[in-house]
């Protein structure tokens, strides 16, 4: 998923270095009848960018989940929670 937002971020000119973009993801497992389950996947996503940058960067994060293909093999199994945090790059 962090790649895919990476990818589309690329073809916006916004680079995506480890000092500028960074994700905390979290999951819940729960007992599903007896079986273990992951029942949800939170990602918050932290981008670094000039203030110019940020309507694109919001156009690439609200398009990319249609495009990743892990996110697409497991949606309708795993309920996906995603948000962008966006820091103004001074």
């Amino acid at each position: 998923m962090m790649g895919t937002l990476a990818a589309l971020l690329a073809g916006k000119k916004i680079p995506t270095p480890e000092d500028r973009y960074w994700a905390d993801v979290r999951g819940d497992i729960e007992n599903c009848d007896g079986v273990l389950k992951i029942t949800r996947i939170g990602v918050t996503y932290h981008l670094k960018i000039p203030d110019e940058k940020a309507a694109d960067a919001q156009e690439a994060f609200s398009s990319y989940l249609r495009r990743c293909p892990a996110a697409q093999s497991v949606i309708g199994c795993i309920r996906i929670e995603d948000n962008l945090v966006l820091e103004d790059l001074s």
